[in-house]
């Protein structure tokens, strides 16, 4: 029985990929990339001549027994474009997959833009969020934030550069004027880190072009009592993200823990174009909100 081990490859600097690492892709029978042309590359640099196979969203499913089968025969490499594979990566169904057959799982730990924006921001020392790539579309993206910031804890968010302005918008009116970091292509020859809070963050966006990979952190709410003014606010946030009142109100439900009926009426009265000016902490969440704070969305790295 083969081992899969989990590689984490270097996010930008090559010489992050560590010797084990290195000696690992070298000795396997089969590597699974994300992009086989990407880490070709990435693997041409090193000398690695260890046979590729792609393994990405789109052929997962089909890929999974071809791997499964090569496991039988070998140890096989599991890697990601950049970063440490499974982790808002394809890969966790491989591995369920392969710990469920009865293999080895073993994870080559190393670089990861999650664990490189939490240690550079000076804004997280305790349990987070990480909510990976929000939706695109603003609606969907307002309804993960309201979702998460039942939490009250520090979020790390993946975001593309093009797209920095509208999400650093969005979390400062969902979540209030908290601070926050923009942590802009780690690891890299044009590596920035720019602290401040949300509004100065976006004031900041209007006046450059960001380019690159984007992290976003941002911190926990300070601690505040819930009150009707913060569920009326979330419900706010929830009914011009688009939501209906039904909808609206088993969302609000999950996030503040109050009545569904009660939530029901504030939806009716609340007018969906109003502005959302959230100001302070949305209110404490019941313990589902809290185990499944982005719902049906897809998590993330």
């Amino acid at each position: 029985m083969g081992t899969l081990y989990i590689v984490a490859t270097p996010i930008g600097n090559l010489e992050d990929l560590s010797p084990r690492a290195l000696r690992t892709l070298r000795e396997v029978s089969l590597i699974a990339a994300e992009d086989t042309r990407h880490s070709g590359r990435l693997l041409a640099h090193f000398g690695v001549e260890t046979p590729l196979i792609s393994y990405h969203e789109h052929n997962q499913r089909e890929r999974r027994q071809r791997l499964l089968q090569a496991l039988s025969a070998g140890d096989v490499a599991l890697i990601t474009d950049a970063g440490t594979p499974a982790v808002s990566d394809p890969g966790s169904d491989l591995v369920a997959a392969a710990l469920e057959s009865g293999h080895r799982v073993s994870p080559i730990p190393g670089p990861s833009a999650l664990a490189a924006a939490v240690s550079a921001s000076g804004l997280i020392d305790g349990p987070f969020l990480s909510l990976g790539f929000l939706p695109r579309e603003r609606a969907g993206r307002r309804r993960a934030l309201a979702r998460a910031a039942a939490s009250g804890l520090p979020l790390v968010i993946f975001e593309s550069a093009r797209r920095l302005a509208g999400s650093l918008g969005d979390l400062g009116e969902v979540l209030g004027d908290r601070r926050a970091a923009v942590m802009r292509e780690l690891t890299k020859i044009h590596e920035e880190v720019r602290a401040g809070s949300l509004n100065e963050l976006l004031a900041w966006s209007a006046t450059v072009t960001p380019r690159g990979e984007v992290v976003l952190v941002v911190a926990g709410a300070e601690e505040t009592n819930a009150s009707g003014h913060d569920a009326e606010a979330v419900v706010r946030t929830l009914r011009q993200s688009g939501l209906g009142p039904s909808e609206t109100a088993r969302e609000a439900a999950a996030i503040t823990g109050l009545p569904r009926s009660d939530l029901y009426r504030m939806a009716i009265a609340s007018d969906p174009r109003a502005s959302v000016g959230l100001e302070g902490q949305l209110p404490s969440p019941d313990q589902n909100a809290l185990e499944n704070p982005l719902g049906n969305q897809e998590g993330p790295e």
